[in-house]
Formats: structure tokens, sequence, C-alpha cells
């Protein structure tokens, strides 16, 4: 176990150095969007292309992996909905507290993390879940959350908002090109292979810092605007379903899929499992503010799971490995 926590100690030790960095203004609050964008748009797709590009395309085209994934994913998104809807938890909320249920932080915590416990062949089962996460369960969750009448545009407009916000997502474009260029086999210009290896080694230590200054940002502006106070029973149930009830369903269908005779390996299971244990992905947060969830909500699950995460996902890697 201490070898386990040797790995995954300075990964958590970064979120908490950006967390406290913002709490004590030591970074302003208004850097904070230019250093998530520096991560979305440049670090981490350079990241994801250059392990799109070295991963052979047979193991980015994992059928086994996309099913066993997106079904898990889809479960998720409807037993969160069906035990958190309430008259006060309506769709709209219930919905994006879904999502974080779904979604772990694999880009900005996932795929160097799990490729520093289990080597450079993790990120291809890790890549394949990014991919569903971001264009099936995210579209799926925004267009559920229309469905108590809360935007007046409808759910068309939202289907169109999320169409519109997944094809300008840089992430998966990325990954998209990196699998090209490994089914090509192309390599860039020595110059251009180094500027993107530059950005590709920052995506690791700005992202971790970014995912604690996001949190402690989305804290104080909830704070700052009087929010009234939130019940432990609105957020810490499916907190706990993200880190204990994801990775548990991911292993349960991974292995009643491959009794069925379905060619998921071992690794790749494993890989998925420990993804499932990883902490709410922090961007769900700007989601949920952009269509007018209860952001304070979503803020505090993420949190909450972030927090729990060093020592719950330390536990999974010591069961899985």
């Amino acid at each position: 176990m201490l070898q386990i926590f040797s790995v995954t100690f300075p990964f958590f030790a970064l979120v908490l150095c950006g967390y406290l960095a913002a709490r004590r203004r030591m970074l302003p609050l208004e850097a904070i969007p230019g250093l998530n964008g520096f991560v979305l748009f440049f670090a981490l797709p350079c990241m994801l292309y250059r392990f799109g590009a070295s991963t052979p395309i047979a193991q980015l085209l994992d059928y086994s992996v996309f099913l066993v994934w997106m079904f898990c994913g889809l479960v998720m998104v409807g037993f969160t909905i069906a035990v958190t809807l309430n008259d006060r938890i309506r769709w709209n909320d219930a919905s994006f507290g879904a999502l974080v249920a779904a979604f772990p932080n694999t880009g900005f915590m996932g795929v160097p993390l799990l490729v520093a416990l289990l080597g450079p062949l993790a990120a291809a089962p890790i890549i394949v879940g990014m991919l569903v996460d971001m264009v099936i369960t995210t579209s799926l969750c925004i267009a559920l959350s229309r469905l108590d009448g809360a935007d007046k545009h409808g759910m068309a407009v939202a289907l169109k908002n999320a169409l519109r916000g997944m094809l300008t997502n840089p992430m998966p474009w990325a990954i998209l090109l990196g699998g090209l260029a490994s089914y090509v086999q192309l390599e860039l210009p020595g110059p251009v292979h180094k500027t993107v290896g530059l950005l590709a080694d920052a995506a690791s230590p700005v992202a971790l810092f970014t995912i604690g200054a996001v949190l402690a940002r989305s804290q104080i502006l909830t704070v700052e605007s009087k929010h009234a106070p939130i019940p432990l029973r609105d957020y810490v149930p499916v907190a706990v379903f993200k880190l204990l009830l994801h990775p548990l369903l991911v292993l349960l269908v991974g292995v009643g899929a491959v009794q069925l005779g379905v060619p998921l390996s071992r690794f790749a299971l494993t890989v998925m499992v420990l993804a499932a244990a990883l902490p709410s992905a922090s961007n769900v947060s700007l989601l949920a503010e952009r269509f007018g969830a209860d952001n304070g909500r979503i803020a505090r699950i993420i949190l909450v799971s972030t927090a729990v995460a060093f020592l719950s996902f330390s536990g999974a890697v010591g069961l899985m490995t």
C-alpha cells in the first residue's frame, strides 16, 4: 500500500496545492478560467494526441471496452436520477448529479495517474471511456436536464448546444487525430513533435493544479452568492455512488461480459475499474453552471469525491493489482 501511495500522493497533492492557492487568493479567481483554458485547449489535447498516436489502432477501437463502459454509464445515470429525483431536486439538478456519478475525471487526472500506475498500455481503455463520457453520457444528461421545462427554449435547443459543445471540445478531436496518426503511422516533423511534447508534459501537473483551483473557486462563489445550506443527503450519497458503486458495477458487468464470451482482457477491465474509481469530473461544474443547475450541489459532490478518492482510489488499486 505504501508503494501505491508513493504514486498516487503527488497527484492528489497537486490538487490540494491548487485548492489552497485559490482559497488563499495566491491565485486570483479571475485567472482560473485562463488556466483551465490552457489545459483544455493546449496541454491536454497534446497529451491525448501523443497517447493516441503511440497506441495501436486496434486498442483504440476495442468495442468490448466501449460497450461495457457505455452500458455502465447508462445504468449509473438511470439509477442516480431514480434515487435523487424529488420535489426539491428536479430533472435539471438530478441529471447533472447523475453525470458526476457516471463521469470520472479521466481527462485531467485519470490518464496521467493510471499510466503512471499501470504503464502506457493503460491509455487506450481510458481514451475509449473518455469518448463515451464526452459524447454519449454528457449529451444524454444534458437532454434529460431539459425534461422539467427549466429552459424555456426546450430540449431541441439544449441538444443543439450539447452538439455544439461536443464539436468544439478539442479533446475528442485530439483523440481522433492521434488514432488517425497511429493508423497511417504518421510522425510529426521534429520541431512540431517537440512542441507537442512540451505541451503534453505540462498537461498532468497543470491539470491537477487546475482541478483544485476550480473546486475552490466553485466553493468560494457558492458562499459569496449566499447559497442556501445544502443538506448532506443531497450530495454525499452521489459521491458514494461515484467512488463505490460505479467501479463495482464496471467490475461486475465486465466479469459478466467475459463469461458471455466478450473479448475483454483482464488488463483492460482493471484499467476500467480503476478509471471508474476516480473522483467526479471537475468540468461538470462548468456545464451545470451553463445550464442553470444547482452548481453548489454539483461542486460539493466533486469536492467530496476528490477528497475521499485519495484513500478509496488507492484502496481500489491495492485490490485490483
